[in-house]
Protein backbone atom coordinates (compact mmCIF):
# COMPACT_ATOMS: atom_id res chain seq x y z
CA UNK A 1 0.00 0.00 0.00
CA UNK A 2 1.30 3.47 -0.90
CA UNK A 3 1.15 5.95 1.94
CA UNK A 4 0.54 9.68 1.66
CA UNK A 5 1.13 12.41 4.21
CA UNK A 6 -2.56 12.23 5.04
CA UNK A 7 -1.95 8.75 6.43
CA UNK A 8 0.54 10.07 9.00
CA UNK A 9 -0.17 12.10 12.16
CA UNK A 10 1.36 15.26 10.70
CA UNK A 11 0.88 18.57 12.50
CA UNK A 12 -2.34 20.17 11.30
CA UNK A 13 -0.60 23.45 10.47
CA UNK A 14 1.80 21.65 8.11
CA UNK A 15 -0.88 19.86 6.09
CA UNK A 16 -1.15 21.10 2.53
CA UNK A 17 2.20 22.86 2.54
CA UNK A 18 4.75 22.41 -0.23
CA UNK A 19 8.43 22.03 0.68
CA UNK A 20 10.98 24.53 -0.60
CA UNK A 21 12.65 23.51 -3.81
CA UNK A 22 14.13 25.16 -6.85
CA UNK A 23 14.19 23.08 -10.04
CA UNK A 24 17.41 21.09 -10.40
CA UNK A 25 18.26 19.90 -13.89
CA UNK A 26 21.50 18.79 -15.58
CA UNK A 27 21.63 21.77 -17.92
CA UNK A 28 24.92 23.34 -19.02
CA UNK A 29 23.87 26.85 -17.90
CA UNK A 30 22.22 26.85 -14.44
CA UNK A 31 21.39 30.41 -13.36
CA UNK A 32 18.32 29.80 -11.21
CA UNK A 33 19.37 29.66 -7.53
CA UNK A 34 21.67 32.68 -7.15
CA UNK A 35 24.78 30.57 -6.74
CA UNK A 36 28.23 31.97 -7.36
CA UNK A 37 29.04 30.00 -10.50
CA UNK A 38 32.74 30.87 -10.29
CA UNK A 39 34.83 28.00 -8.90
CA UNK A 40 37.06 28.63 -5.88
CA UNK A 41 40.59 29.60 -7.02
CA UNK A 42 42.97 26.63 -6.97
CA UNK A 43 45.39 28.18 -4.48
CA UNK A 44 42.56 28.87 -2.03
CA UNK A 45 41.12 25.39 -2.51
CA UNK A 46 44.51 23.90 -1.66
CA UNK A 47 44.76 26.02 1.48
CA UNK A 48 41.28 24.95 2.57
CA UNK A 49 42.11 21.30 1.95
CA UNK A 50 45.23 21.61 4.12
CA UNK A 51 43.12 22.83 7.04
CA UNK A 52 40.52 20.11 6.52
CA UNK A 53 43.30 17.50 6.48
CA UNK A 54 44.45 18.70 9.91
CA UNK A 55 40.90 18.80 11.29
CA UNK A 56 40.02 15.31 10.13
CA UNK A 57 42.75 13.79 12.31
CA UNK A 58 40.66 14.75 15.36
CA UNK A 59 37.27 13.99 13.86
CA UNK A 60 36.78 11.14 16.37
CA UNK A 61 36.21 13.91 18.92
CA UNK A 62 33.32 16.36 19.03
CA UNK A 63 34.08 19.77 17.50
CA UNK A 64 34.42 23.00 19.42
CA UNK A 65 30.83 23.61 20.45
CA UNK A 66 31.40 27.37 20.54
CA UNK A 67 33.31 27.41 17.19
CA UNK A 68 35.64 29.95 18.81
CA UNK A 69 38.19 30.36 16.02
CA UNK A 70 35.46 30.70 13.40
CA UNK A 71 33.69 33.40 15.41
CA UNK A 72 36.96 35.28 15.74
CA UNK A 73 37.42 35.03 11.97
CA UNK A 74 33.91 36.29 11.24
CA UNK A 75 34.33 39.22 13.64
CA UNK A 76 37.57 40.20 11.93
CA UNK A 77 36.00 39.87 8.47
CA UNK A 78 32.93 41.96 9.32
CA UNK A 79 34.86 44.70 11.14
CA UNK A 80 32.70 47.49 12.58
CA UNK A 81 34.32 46.89 15.97
CA UNK A 82 32.54 43.56 16.39
CA UNK A 83 33.88 40.99 18.85
CA UNK A 84 33.50 37.17 18.76
CA UNK A 85 30.86 37.29 21.51
CA UNK A 86 28.58 39.08 19.03
CA UNK A 87 28.86 36.38 16.34
CA UNK A 88 26.77 33.27 15.70
CA UNK A 89 26.92 30.75 12.87
CA UNK A 90 25.05 27.75 11.50
CA UNK A 91 24.74 25.38 8.57
CA UNK A 92 23.70 28.05 6.10
CA UNK A 93 21.88 31.28 6.88
CA UNK A 94 18.61 29.34 6.84
CA UNK A 95 19.65 27.47 9.99
CA UNK A 96 20.70 30.75 11.60
CA UNK A 97 17.26 32.18 10.84
CA UNK A 98 15.66 29.00 12.13
CA UNK A 99 17.53 29.42 15.43
CA UNK A 100 16.11 32.95 15.72
CA UNK A 101 12.57 31.79 14.98
CA UNK A 102 12.92 28.92 17.44
CA UNK A 103 14.07 31.29 20.16
CA UNK A 104 11.82 34.28 19.50
CA UNK A 105 8.98 32.88 17.37
CA UNK A 106 7.15 29.62 17.87
CA UNK A 107 3.51 28.68 18.55
CA UNK A 108 1.25 31.62 19.24
CA UNK A 109 3.75 34.10 17.84
CA UNK A 110 4.08 35.85 14.48
CA UNK A 111 6.80 36.66 11.97
CA UNK A 112 6.54 39.46 9.42
CA UNK A 113 8.21 40.39 6.12
CA UNK A 114 7.48 42.58 3.11
CA UNK A 115 6.33 40.49 0.14
CA UNK A 116 7.60 39.48 -2.29
CA UNK A 117 10.66 38.31 -0.40
CA UNK A 118 12.69 35.16 0.21
CA UNK A 119 10.30 32.21 0.03
CA UNK A 120 12.00 30.36 2.90
CA UNK A 121 10.97 32.95 5.48
CA UNK A 122 7.34 31.78 5.68
CA UNK A 123 8.47 28.14 5.64
CA UNK A 124 10.93 28.62 8.50
CA UNK A 125 8.28 30.49 10.46
CA UNK A 126 5.69 27.78 9.83
CA UNK A 127 8.15 25.02 10.67
CA UNK A 128 8.79 26.56 14.07
CA UNK A 129 5.07 27.01 14.72
CA UNK A 130 4.87 30.76 14.14
CA UNK A 131 2.33 32.45 11.86
CA UNK A 132 3.70 34.36 8.88
CA UNK A 133 2.31 37.81 8.06
CA UNK A 134 3.11 39.31 4.65
CA UNK A 135 3.40 43.06 4.32
CA UNK A 136 3.34 44.96 1.02
CA UNK A 137 5.80 46.96 -1.09
CA UNK A 138 5.52 49.71 -3.65
CA UNK A 139 5.01 48.59 -7.29
CA UNK A 140 8.78 48.96 -7.83
CA UNK A 141 9.32 46.77 -4.70
CA UNK A 142 10.77 49.59 -2.60
CA UNK A 143 9.56 50.43 0.92
CA UNK A 144 9.47 53.85 2.58
CA UNK A 145 10.33 54.18 6.27
CA UNK A 146 6.88 55.60 7.04
CA UNK A 147 4.98 52.79 5.30
CA UNK A 148 7.25 50.15 6.81
CA UNK A 149 6.78 51.45 10.34
CA UNK A 150 3.01 51.71 9.91
CA UNK A 151 2.71 48.14 8.65
CA UNK A 152 4.88 46.79 11.47
CA UNK A 153 2.89 48.68 14.10
CA UNK A 154 -0.37 47.33 12.66
CA UNK A 155 0.87 43.73 12.48
CA UNK A 156 2.67 43.90 15.87
CA UNK A 157 4.86 40.86 15.04
CA UNK A 158 7.26 39.05 17.35
CA UNK A 159 9.88 38.82 14.59
CA UNK A 160 10.47 41.05 11.55
CA UNK A 161 12.72 39.88 8.69
CA UNK A 162 14.10 42.49 6.29
CA UNK A 163 15.96 41.17 3.26
CA UNK A 164 18.60 43.67 2.13
CA UNK A 165 19.15 43.60 -0.82
CA UNK A 166 15.85 41.83 -1.27
CA UNK A 167 15.45 38.38 -2.81
CA UNK A 168 13.88 37.79 -5.38
CA UNK A 169 13.73 41.42 -6.50
CA UNK A 170 17.29 42.64 -5.86
CA UNK A 171 15.87 45.83 -4.34
CA UNK A 172 18.12 47.84 -2.00
CA UNK A 173 16.84 48.71 1.47
CA UNK A 174 17.78 51.99 3.10
CA UNK A 175 19.05 52.00 6.67
CA UNK A 176 16.34 54.57 7.41
CA UNK A 177 13.82 51.78 6.82
CA UNK A 178 15.65 49.49 9.24
CA UNK A 179 15.74 52.22 11.88
CA UNK A 180 12.03 53.00 11.41
CA UNK A 181 11.06 49.33 11.64
CA UNK A 182 13.17 48.81 14.76
CA UNK A 183 11.52 51.75 16.50
CA UNK A 184 8.06 50.54 15.49
CA UNK A 185 8.65 46.90 16.48
CA UNK A 186 8.46 45.47 19.97
CA UNK A 187 10.10 42.22 18.90
CA UNK A 188 13.19 41.00 17.09
CA UNK A 189 14.31 42.66 13.82
CA UNK A 190 16.55 40.67 11.45
CA UNK A 191 18.30 42.25 8.50
CA UNK A 192 19.25 39.47 6.09
CA UNK A 193 22.29 40.73 4.18
CA UNK A 194 22.96 37.55 2.21
CA UNK A 195 23.82 39.64 -0.88
CA UNK A 196 25.50 42.61 0.79
CA UNK A 197 28.89 42.02 -0.85
CA UNK A 198 27.29 42.69 -4.26
CA UNK A 199 25.93 46.10 -3.23
CA UNK A 200 27.86 49.27 -4.10
CA UNK A 201 30.98 49.57 -1.97
CA UNK A 202 29.80 52.85 -0.46
CA UNK A 203 26.48 51.33 0.62
CA UNK A 204 26.46 51.10 4.45
CA UNK A 205 25.59 47.83 6.15
CA UNK A 206 23.01 47.43 8.89
CA UNK A 207 25.98 46.35 11.02
CA UNK A 208 26.42 50.09 11.65
CA UNK A 209 23.08 50.09 13.51
CA UNK A 210 23.80 47.31 16.03
CA UNK A 211 25.13 49.55 18.79
CA UNK A 212 22.35 50.23 21.31
CA UNK A 213 19.83 47.99 19.53
CA UNK A 214 19.75 44.65 21.42
CA UNK A 215 16.75 43.35 19.43
CA UNK A 216 18.54 43.77 16.08
CA UNK A 217 20.46 41.02 14.27
CA UNK A 218 22.29 41.18 10.93
CA UNK A 219 22.69 37.87 9.12
CA UNK A 220 25.10 36.99 6.31
CA UNK A 221 26.09 33.90 4.32
CA UNK A 222 29.21 32.45 2.72
CA UNK A 223 27.10 30.86 -0.04
CA UNK A 224 27.12 33.82 -2.42
CA UNK A 225 30.16 36.09 -2.50
CA UNK A 226 32.44 33.37 -1.08
CA UNK A 227 31.25 30.69 -3.55
CA UNK A 228 30.64 28.38 -0.58
CA UNK A 229 27.03 27.31 -1.21
CA UNK A 230 27.89 23.62 -0.90
CA UNK A 231 29.71 24.15 2.40
CA UNK A 232 26.55 25.47 4.13
CA UNK A 233 27.80 28.28 6.37
CA UNK A 234 25.73 31.25 7.48
CA UNK A 235 26.33 33.65 10.34
CA UNK A 236 25.00 36.72 12.12
CA UNK A 237 26.06 39.59 14.33
CA UNK A 238 24.02 40.80 17.30
CA UNK A 239 24.24 41.73 20.97
CA UNK A 240 25.96 39.02 23.08
CA UNK A 241 22.73 38.50 25.02
CA UNK A 242 20.93 37.84 21.75
CA UNK A 243 23.56 35.18 21.01
CA UNK A 244 22.89 33.60 24.41
CA UNK A 245 19.25 33.12 23.42
CA UNK A 246 20.27 31.15 20.33
CA UNK A 247 22.31 28.73 22.45
CA UNK A 248 19.03 27.61 24.04
CA UNK A 249 17.73 26.12 20.79
CA UNK A 250 20.77 25.03 18.78
CA UNK A 251 21.57 21.34 18.56
CA UNK A 252 24.75 20.19 20.33
CA UNK A 253 27.88 20.54 18.21
CA UNK A 254 25.80 21.78 15.28
CA UNK A 255 28.83 22.93 13.25
CA UNK A 256 31.15 20.09 12.28
CA UNK A 257 34.90 20.39 12.73
CA UNK A 258 35.34 20.11 8.95
CA UNK A 259 32.85 22.91 8.32
CA UNK A 260 34.62 25.12 10.83
CA UNK A 261 38.05 24.41 9.33
CA UNK A 262 36.86 25.10 5.77
CA UNK A 263 35.20 28.37 6.74
CA UNK A 264 38.20 29.66 8.71
CA UNK A 265 40.50 28.91 5.78
CA UNK A 266 38.13 30.61 3.32
CA UNK A 267 37.92 33.71 5.50
CA UNK A 268 41.71 33.78 5.74
CA UNK A 269 41.64 34.12 1.94
CA UNK A 270 38.79 36.63 1.87
CA UNK A 271 40.55 39.09 -0.44
CA UNK A 272 41.07 36.43 -3.11
CA UNK A 273 37.64 34.88 -2.61
CA UNK A 274 35.91 38.24 -3.00
CA UNK A 275 37.92 39.08 -6.11
CA UNK A 276 35.23 37.44 -8.24
CA UNK A 277 32.51 39.75 -6.88
CA UNK A 278 33.51 42.57 -9.23
CA UNK A 279 33.20 40.29 -12.26
CA UNK A 280 29.77 39.09 -11.09
CA UNK A 281 28.59 42.68 -10.63
CA UNK A 282 29.91 43.48 -14.12
CA UNK A 283 27.90 40.58 -15.58
CA UNK A 284 24.82 41.60 -13.56
CA UNK A 285 24.97 45.10 -15.01
CA UNK A 286 25.57 43.67 -18.49
CA UNK A 287 22.43 41.54 -18.08
CA UNK A 288 20.43 44.59 -17.03
CA UNK A 289 21.59 46.69 -19.98
CA UNK A 290 20.98 43.92 -22.52
CA UNK A 291 17.55 43.09 -21.10
CA UNK A 292 16.56 46.73 -21.56
CA UNK A 293 17.84 46.64 -25.14
CA UNK A 294 15.75 43.52 -25.79
CA UNK A 295 12.60 45.26 -24.57
CA UNK A 296 12.35 43.73 -21.09
CA UNK A 297 12.03 45.65 -17.84
CA UNK A 298 14.80 44.71 -15.39
CA UNK A 299 14.53 45.97 -11.83
CA UNK A 300 17.38 47.69 -10.03
CA UNK A 301 19.52 45.06 -8.34
CA UNK A 302 22.19 45.26 -5.65
CA UNK A 303 22.54 41.47 -5.64
CA UNK A 304 24.02 38.78 -7.90
CA UNK A 305 20.80 38.34 -9.89
CA UNK A 306 18.31 40.33 -11.94
CA UNK A 307 14.53 40.18 -11.79
CA UNK A 308 13.04 41.31 -15.08
CA UNK A 309 9.49 42.09 -16.16
CA UNK A 310 7.95 42.42 -19.58
CA UNK A 311 7.70 38.65 -19.95
CA UNK A 312 4.39 37.98 -21.67
CA UNK A 313 4.31 34.28 -20.69
CA UNK A 314 6.89 33.47 -17.99
CA UNK A 315 6.22 29.74 -18.07
CA UNK A 316 6.62 29.54 -21.85
CA UNK A 317 9.76 31.68 -21.84
CA UNK A 318 11.21 29.59 -18.99
CA UNK A 319 10.58 26.45 -21.04
CA UNK A 320 12.08 27.96 -24.20
CA UNK A 321 15.24 28.88 -22.29
CA UNK A 322 15.28 25.39 -20.75
CA UNK A 323 15.10 23.85 -24.20
CA UNK A 324 18.14 25.94 -25.13
CA UNK A 325 20.10 24.61 -22.16
CA UNK A 326 19.60 27.60 -19.84
CA UNK A 327 17.92 27.29 -16.43
CA UNK A 328 16.44 30.46 -14.89
CA UNK A 329 13.85 30.91 -12.14
CA UNK A 330 10.13 31.57 -12.31
CA UNK A 331 9.56 33.06 -8.86
CA UNK A 332 5.81 33.33 -9.28
CA UNK A 333 5.66 37.09 -9.89
CA UNK A 334 3.33 37.69 -12.87
CA UNK A 335 5.17 38.78 -16.02
CA UNK A 336 8.62 38.22 -14.49
CA UNK A 337 11.58 35.84 -14.46
CA UNK A 338 14.80 35.93 -12.44
CA UNK A 339 18.31 35.11 -13.64
CA UNK A 340 21.54 34.84 -11.67
CA UNK A 341 24.66 36.59 -12.92
CA UNK A 342 27.17 33.91 -13.87
CA UNK A 343 30.51 33.90 -15.59
CA UNK A 344 30.94 35.93 -18.76
CA UNK A 345 30.39 32.79 -20.85
CA UNK A 346 27.26 31.80 -18.93
CA UNK A 347 25.87 35.32 -19.17
CA UNK A 348 26.49 35.34 -22.91
CA UNK A 349 24.72 31.99 -23.28
CA UNK A 350 21.67 33.29 -21.40
CA UNK A 351 21.48 36.54 -23.33
CA UNK A 352 21.93 34.80 -26.69
CA UNK A 353 19.23 32.28 -25.80
CA UNK A 354 16.82 35.00 -24.71
CA UNK A 355 17.52 37.05 -27.85
CA UNK A 356 16.73 34.02 -29.99
CA UNK A 357 13.30 33.77 -28.34
CA UNK A 358 12.32 37.35 -29.07
CA UNK A 359 11.90 40.69 -27.36
CA UNK A 360 9.92 41.53 -24.24
CA UNK A 361 6.31 42.57 -24.22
Amino acid sequence: MTLSLNDLPLRDDLRGLTPYGAPQAPLPIALNVNENTHPIPDAVASDILDDIAVAIRDVNRYPDREFTTLRESFAEYLGHGLVPEQIWAGNGSNEVLQHILQAFGGPGRTAFGFAPTYSMYPLIAQGTGARWIAGTRQPDYTITPEEAAEQVRDADPDVVILCSPNNPTGTPLGLDVVEAVYEAARGIVIVDEAYQEFAPREAPSALTLLEGRPRLAVSRTMSKAFAFAGARIGYLAADPTFIDALRLVRLPYHLSALTQAAAVAALRNADVMLGMVEEIVEQRDRITATLEALGYAPHESWSNFVLFGGVADPRATWQQLYDRGVLVRDVGIPGHLRVSAGTEAETTAFLDALASIGSGS
